[in-house]
């Protein structure tokens, strides 16, 4: 069976939760999916947006690692992938 790539919409709203509180499941998960979607944006010579889902991606492993340093910050990617994708 073909794995799914999830909507921005999914993606954003995931990612903005993940920001919040990075140690649920999800966002170990988000991290693959949003992986799958550049090589889709790639394909379609959409480097803006790849390069967005890039920077939000960093953003999430970075609140993931850095935790105690990443408390209540707001994604600084997340209007660059609204606007590029």
């Amino acid at each position: 069976m073909a794995e799914t790539i999830p909507t921005k919409s999914k993606i954003l709203k995931q990612s903005s939760e993940c920001i919040k509180d990075s140690q649920k499941q999800i966002c170990r998960e988000l991290v693959s999916q949003i992986e799958k979607l550049q090589l889709v944006e790639f394909d379609q010579n959409r480097f803006k947006c790849q390069s967005s889902l890039l920077g939000l991606q960093s953003e999430l492993i970075e609140a993931y690692f850095l935790k105690e340093s990443y408390n209540e910050k707001m994604s600084f990617m997340i209007p660059y992938v609204i606007k590029n994708c």
